[in-house]
């Protein structure tokens, strides 16, 4: 039996549950596009674990409102999602007042978050990837001769597929590469990959059950993520139960790779004629509201959301 089915058995879980009390502060909200959503993962988990009987400080919190850092804590659980929540930069914060917090280390959040510097990692750890390019200012002229359509033209460093674009006009192509410079300074040109999208939750060092994603949209985008009530999620899946075993191994190795820990989500894509994997990208603090895919599949695995929050706490106590 693994780690996770032994602590998906309801005695397990009751009787850890109950062990000890901690007092947490759960941070949310934050500066980026993502604000909204965070605010809703953070009452999720705060109510999650004051259910599990810890004393749950909330906080919204910003690089000029750090106020909550102040509170003795035993531990801090971010559920910041994008800039500053998700990059390395509060992480860093509560590395150096000494804190101890769940999930990623600053160093790896960083990592994570540049999709440019984890797709070097996939590449090293032979995870695959898309074909992809970086693109500055100077470089948006020379770029469509060298691809063919469509392609996926996204930033570099943000969540929740904000401003991601699928091109599929080789006219469109450079207004679209223009503006996206424009707004981050650069961005990531990526080969679009057609076929089922599946993401693989980890936690600890073991692999959820996979999702398949499937959106009426053109892909699935912000709207398709937290407002489209159409978007299914689906764990019967039509591909081999070799290639989705061997999924899981990479997402695991993925999320090592970039030395992630805790838990994250493993983004990819499946081209429909070859059934080769391409790995998108680790989020390391993903979503914890009712449309959020780590906790469905948590839940597929015999865990509630507040098992889920409270093996999540566990494990940055076993630090």
């Amino acid at each position: 039996m693994t780690r996770l089915a032994e602590y998906a058995s309801s005695e397990v879980t009751v009787t850890r549950a109950v062990e000890r009390c901690l007092k947490i502060t759960v941070l949310s909200g934050g500066p980026s596009a993502e604000r909204e959503v965070s605010l809703a993962s953070g009452r999720a988990v705060a109510d999650a674990l004051e259910s599990r009987g810890h004393h749950v400080h909330r906080a919204d919190i910003a690089p000029k409102r750090l106020k909550a850092l102040d509170l003795p804590a035993d531990l801090v659980f971010i559920a910041l999602h994008g800039t500053f929540g998700e990059d390395g930069q509060l992480q860093q914060i509560l590395d150096h007042r000494g804190k101890r917090y769940c999930g990623s280390g600053a160093a790896a959040s960083a990592l994570a978050m540049d999709k440019v510097a984890a797709k070097g990692r996939f590449i090293e750890a032979e995870v695959p990837t898309p074909r992809f390019d970086v693109v500055t200012p100077g470089r948006v002229g020379m770029i469509p001769e060298a691809w063919s359509m469509p392609v996926v033209v996204k930033p570099v460093a943000e969540g929740s597929s904000v401003d991601c674009q699928i091109v599929h006009d080789p006219e469109a192509l450079q207004p679209v590469l223009q503006a996206m410079t424009r707004c981050y300074g650069r961005c990531l040109i990526e080969e679009y990959i057609d076929g089922p999208e599946l993401t693989v939750g980890v936690l600890g060092s073991e692999a959820l059950p996979t999702i398949e994603i499937r959106t009426a949209r053109q892909f699935y985008d912000y709207q398709a993520k937290y407002l489209d009530g159409a978007t299914e999620y689906v764990f019967d899946i039509d591909l081999p139960t070799p290639l989705l075993e061997e999924i899981q191994a990479l997402s695991v190795r993925a999320h090592q790779a970039l030395g992630c820990r805790d838990f994250s989500r493993v983004d990819w894509m499946v081209d429909a004629r070859t059934q080769r994997p391409y790995a998108l990208e680790v989020n390391t603090i993903p979503g914890f509201t009712d449309h959020s895919l780590l906790p469905k599949a948590a839940r597929r695995a015999g865990l509630s959301f507040a098992d889920l929050c409270q093996r999540i706490v566990e494990l940055a106590c076993e630090r």
